[in-house]
């Protein structure tokens, strides 16, 4: 289930929300909350806790069925990943990726906030998927897979599909142009796969490239 898990790695929607005071110089006076009253782009209001979707926003989370990731479904107006709705998906993320609050004032979740872009910025984030399915011979095979992503630093090198420290050390694949994928954990007992199927050789730990 590998190359499945590896194209359904999936980076969320990011919520917009309205909210925010203007002050001189356009400045804004204070970071606004979810517990300020934020609302989503369709009205409805940001929850503290997990909303009907499965995302918890003020704790950087989602725990669903993975079609369930861009806040859509409809049995009637399916769209492409509704056919994957046996699949969990758990993310978490840290504040470079999302914040849980506005402080630029744009009118939006922040996102890499103080940096033009996510490089440089130290965020990262994890999917962990798990699912069953039946295989050829008929067993019923239960499967998880787990993924940790960092963005790279700002004098990362970008060479034939992995990016490097200046020094040349391998960091990981390139996913999203500017991120790396470090871990990768994948357990299906029927394809034979058991542990870790990758570990970036500078190590997993997140926060360490900005």
């Amino acid at each position: 289930m590998r190359k499945l898990a590896v194209a359904l790695i999936s980076c969320f929607i990011l919520v917009l929300i309205f909210s925010g005071q203007v002050i001189a110089g356009g400045k804004y006076s204070h970071c606004t909350t979810i517990q300020d009253g934020l609302y989503a782009s369709d009205g409805s209001e940001i929850v503290l806790g997990y909303d009907e979707w499965g995302y918890n926003y003020q704790a950087h989370m989602f725990k669903g069925p993975y079609c369930y990731y861009d806040r859509h479904y409809d049995p009637d107006n399916p769209d492409w990943n509704d056919i994957y709705c046996d699949i969990y998906l758990i993310m978490k993320w840290n504040d470079a990726w999302l914040s849980n609050k506005d402080c630029d004032g744009d009118g939006s979740l922040d996102r890499h906030y103080g940096f033009d872009s996510y490089i440089g910025s130290g965020a990262w984030l994890t999917n962990h998927m798990s699912g069953t399915y039946i295989d050829d011979y008929g067993n019923e095979c239960n499967w998880t897979y787990f993924v940790k992503i960092v963005v790279v630093p700002e004098d990362a090198i970008k060479k034939e599909g992995y990016w490097y420290t200046p020094d040349g050390e391998e960091i990981g694949p390139v996913i999203w142009e500017q991120f790396a994928i470090v871990q990768e954990v994948s357990n299906d007992p029927c394809v034979g796969e058991h542990g870790v199927l990758y570990l970036s050789p500078v190590g997993p730990g997140f926060g360490k490239f900005k």
